[in-house]
């Protein structure tokens, strides 16, 4: 079974749209959620070999950029191109209760997960409270 263009105008669309991306990166899904102490990330990246994936940390920005390269050759006719290739890129901005030295990445099935621990200065503490006596009660923040 060989694949039909059988839509004239949508492969003009494709090639427009590929046109006007050459000039920014191209966006990654993501998934976000907190999980007990961590902040957690996924990030989709198929095709991607990990050793083009480059995380950056800079003032709670994290730049996660990843380059997925073409399989065209010039001995062979495309039918369909829809996988999008070159550079992704993405930005996250992280908050102030996050432990930024601390990121862990791991990059499995197309799929790379982020951990951010939160950090320790941010964690719910308990506060002793005194009163005229040497008892103390302790109480949650």
């Amino acid at each position: 079974m060989m694949l039909m263009r059988t839509d004239p105008f949508r492969e003009f669309d494709r090639l427009t749209q590929r046109l006007l991306e050459n000039d920014r990166p191209a966006i990654m899904p993501m998934d976000a959620y907190r999980e007990g102490d961590d902040f957690v990330v996924h990030l989709d990246l198929p095709g991607v070999r990990h050793e083009s994936i480059d995380l950056e940390v800079e003032r709670n920005v994290l730049t996660v950029r990843a380059e997925r390269t073409s399989s065209n050759s010039e001995d062979r006719e495309s039918i369909v191109n829809e996988r999008p290739s070159g550079t992704f890129s993405r930005q996250v901005f992280l908050g102030d209760t996050l432990d930024t030295e601390r990121i862990t990445a791991d990059y499995a099935d197309g799929v790379l997960t982020l951990r951010i621990p939160v950090a320790e200065q941010s964690k719910a503490r308990k506060i002793l409270v005194g009163h005229g006596s040497s008892e103390q009660t302790a109480i949650r923040s």
